[in-house]
C-alpha cells in the first residue's frame, strides 16, 4: 500500500492515542485486585495498662517473630514498614478486623496508625466488621454503628471501594442473622439503612461482602435475599460442597487445607449468584493461642513453596471466572500469628511469602 505524506502525522497521532489509552488504563485497572486480612491485636493497652504484653504467648515460638520484632501495631512507623512492603510486593488493600464494643469502636490502634502513615495513599483499606459482639441490639444502635463507619472510615480517599461504593466485609453470617431477629428487622432492611446513609453523604451507598462457607443456604438463601452484594470469607477450616452433612474433616496438613479451600471456590463459583472475592491462606496452626491445647488441624502449615501452589490455584479460579471473582481475592493474613496464619516478614522466612504474591499476581 502507498503511503501518502499525510499519513506518518496521522498514523504519529494514532500511536499516541493508542499509547495514552495504554497507560491510562494501567493506571486505573490491574489485572488482578490482592488484599490482606489484618490483626489489631499487637499493641499492650488495648484492655488497659495493666494488661500483659499481647506477644507473650508468641514470644514461645520464635520462629514467628516478625522482621520488625515484637512490634506495636499503633504506631506510626510500623505501619509505614508494613504498608511499603505491601505495596512492593503487589498487594493492593488490606482489611482491618474491626470489633464494636458498648457503642464505641474497639482495637482501632492499627487503623489509626494507618490513617497516619505516609505510605497510605499506596495501599486501599477496608474494614471487617467482626460481629462478635451482642451489640448492636437496636435499629438506634445499627444507625449509630452505621454512623461511625461512615464519618470516621467510609469517606476517607483511601478507603477501597468496588463499583465506586465502599467496601465493607462482615464475618459471621450466622451472628448477623441472630443480631437482625434481636433488632427485629430483616438484614436486607439493615444494610440498605446503612446505604441510605451513605448516599445521604454523597458516597454512592455501601458495598457489602459477607464472609462464609460454601453451603447451600448461606450462598443461595441468606447472602443475596440478605441485601449483600458479593460474599467471600476470613479462612476455611474444611472442604464443603453446598451439603454441610458431607463436609470433610479439619484439614490436618496444608495439603488438605489447600484442597478444602479449592472445594470452596469451584462450589461458590459455579453456584453463587453473588460475586466472589476469592479468600486464601498461609495456613493454620492455633498452638500459640491453645495453651498447651493442640489439635491435629494446627499441622497445617504452609511453606513458601506450598503456599505460591495455593496462590496459583486461586489466581486460575480467578482467571477462568473474571466476571464472578472480579479478579479479586484476599489472603488470610499478614499477621495472625496466633493463629498461624502471616505472610508478614518474619526473621525465620525474610520476605519469602509475600515475594510470592509478587511472583504470582504482580506487582505495581
Amino acid at each position: 500500500m502507498r503511503m501518502t505524506p499525510l499519513f506518518f502525522p496521522r498514523l504519529g497521532r494514532w500511536l499516541a492515542a493508542m499509547l495514552l489509552s495504554v497507560v491510562a488504563l494501567g493506571a486505573i485497572a490491574a489485572p488482578y485486585q490482592i488484599g490482606v486480612y489484618y490483626y489489631p491485636g499487637w499493641s499492650p493497652e488495648i484492655k488497659g495498662p495493666k494488661t500483659p504484653d499481647t506477644w507473650d504467648d508468641i514470644r514461645k515460638f520464635p520462629e514467628r517473630e516478625p522482621e520488625l520484632g515484637w512490634y506495636h501495631d499503633g504506631r506510626r512507623e510500623t505501619l509505614d514498614r508494613q504498608l511499603g512492603w505491601m505495596a512492593d510486593h503487589g498487594i493492593d488493600f488490606t482489611v482491618f478486623d474491626w470489633y464494636w464494643e458498648k457503642g464505641r469502636p474497639a482495637k482501632e490502634t492499627s487503623v489509626r496508625a494507618y490513617l497516619e502513615s505516609d505510605q497510605r495513599k499506596r495501599v486501599h483499606y477496608a474494614l471487617l466488621w467482626a460481629n462478635h459482639t451482642k451489640e448492636p441490639n437496636t435499629v438506634e444502635e445499627w444507625d449509630a454503628l452505621s454512623d461511625f463507619w461512615i464519618a470516621n472510615h467510609l469517606k476517607n480517599p483511601e478507603y477501597l471501594k468496588v463499583d465506586g461504593k465502599p467496601v465493607l466485609f462482615v464475618f459471621s453470617p450466622d451472628l448477623l442473622q441472630s443480631q437482625a431477629k434481636v433488632i427485629g428487622k430483616p438484614v436486607a432492611e439493615l444494610l440498605n439503612r446503612t446505604r441510605a446513609k451513605a448516599k445521604a453523604q454523597g458516597l454512592a451507598g455501601v458495598y457489602f461482602v459477607l464472609c462464609l462457607p460454601a453451603m447451600e443456604f448461606w450462598v443461595k438463601d441468606f447472602a443475596p435475599n440478605g441485601g449483600f452484594d458479593a460474599i467471600s470469607a476470613y479462612n476455611y477450616h474444611f472442604g464443603v460442597a453446598g451439603n454441610p452433612e458431607k463436609r470433610t474433616r479439619m484439614s490436618e496438613s496444608f495439603e488438605e487445607l489447600d484442597q478444602g479451600y479449592r472445594t470452596q471456590w469451584n462450589w461458590i463459583t459455579s453456584n453463587s449468584k453473588l460475586p466472589y472475592i476469592v479468600p486464601m491462606t498461609s495456613g493454620w496452626d492455633y498452638r500459640p493461642w491453645g495453651r498447651g491445647k493442640t489439635s491435629p488441624h494446627d499441622n497445617s502449615v504452609s511453606t513458601p513453596d506450598t503456599f505460591e501452589a495455593h496462590l496459583r490455584a486461586a489466581k486460575a479460579v480467578m482467571d477462568a471466572k473474571p466476571d464472578k471473582t472480579l479478579r479479586m481475592g484476599v489472603v488470610c493474613c499478614w499477621n495472625e500469628f496466633g493463629e498461624g496464619s502471616y505472610i508478614e516478614p518474619t526473621k525465620r522466612f525474610g520476605t519469602q511469602y509475600i515475594d510470592r504474591v509478587r511472583k504470582v499476581f504482580g506487582g505495581k
